[in-house]
């Protein structure tokens, strides 16, 4: 799918496809989602320039993520939308091209960072003049969008404490929420951390200047902000951790006190019967009457006994 927009009279219009423009005057942003063979080889055709396949798009490397020459910028950044089937986050890779104050733009999904940019544009229109005014507009929607995923995250980890915290019985949902809710942290932190190092490289360029260069270090200072927000739910997460753990570690000892106490209280009349079960004939009262109603009221006195000791000191 192709979106072509450009200015007309202090609004910003739209069409499907460039064969619907009587001139490429006042052109300023093209948005290919999905697109099909045929409309990268209009756009390249016109424009003279090729895009870059995915896979350049997904390298890590820092030529790869920003690269400028005299007639272009370019400049590769994730976004981020939230998989409701799987729970999870998915990243979107996005290419951007700054040719000729013209920006294209070239991702396979469909996210809320250019509806909203959209939105605005629409709203705004007489703002918009050029492509440089937009690709700023898009990373503060892509870190705006950043920060609402977050947010949402730190309210689930604030329900998981309060779960954990009046649980009596914590169960492993529990620790699997929590390895899940660091996965997220730690997907919105490398995704933060994508957009902080391409903002960087975009802030040297000369061809950003005024309030286009005050918005992208706006929007660099709201990515700082972001992180510092990430670190902390990771840290608050790593605590949950802890305190779960340390929950298990008190059940577990309480049984293994429990058993300790039985194992404990049944040792001294182990110790009585295999004294009187000895085979001499000497033994005192082993031919006695009441012998073995004694033998059995001193073995219940001697666990009574170890268990009175065991209250008294508190162990119980």
């Amino acid at each position: 799918m192709m979106r072509v927009y450009y200015q007309r009279q202090t609004r910003v219009q739209k069409v499907q496809t460039l064969s619907q423009l009587e001139t490429l005057e006042g052109l300023i942003w093209i948005d290919l989602q999905n697109p099909s063979a045929a409309e990268i080889a209009d756009v390249e055709a016109n424009f003279e320039f090729k895009f870059q396949s995915r896979q350049q798009q997904l390298e890590i490397e820092s030529s790869s993520r920003y690269f400028e020459t005299d007639d272009e910028i370019i400049a590769n950044s994730n976004f981020l939308h939230f998989d409701q089937q799987s729970g999870l986050f998915q990243s979107n890779a996005v290419s951007f091209i700054l040719q000729d104050d013209i920006l294209f733009t070239y991702r396979d999904a469909d996210l809320s960072a250019f509806s909203d940019c959209v939105k605005k544009i629409k709203a705004t229109g007489r703002l918009f003049h050029t492509g440089k005014q937009i690709l700023p507009t898009l990373l503060e929607m892509g870190v705006d969008n950043d920060a609402d995923l977050l947010e949402g995250l730190a309210k689930q980890v604030a329900g998981l404490s309060k779960e954990l915290s009046f649980s009596s019985n914590p169960s492993e949902t529990i620790i699997l929420e929590i390895n899940r809710m660091q996965e997220l942290t730690m997907e919105l932190r490398q995704n933060a951390v994508d957009k902080q190092r391409v903002l960087s490289a975009i802030l040297k360029s000369r061809e950003f200047e005024g309030e286009d260069y005050e918005r992208l270090r706006i929007v660099i200072k709201d990515i700082n902000s972001l992180i510092d927000h990430t670190n902390f739910n990771f840290e608050r997460l790593e605590y949950l951790q802890n305190t779960f753990l340390g929950l298990i570690n008190i059940e577990q000892n309480k049984i293994i006190k429990i058993f300790t106490v039985a194992s404990v209280i049944f040792m001294p009349p182990t110790l009585i019967a295999s004294i009187y079960g000895m085979n001499f004939e000497f033994i005192d009262a082993f031919k006695w009457k009441y012998g073995f109603a004694f033998s059995i009221a001193i073995m219940s006195l001697s666990s009574l006994g170890t268990l009175y000791f065991f209250r008294r000191r508190k162990w119980l």
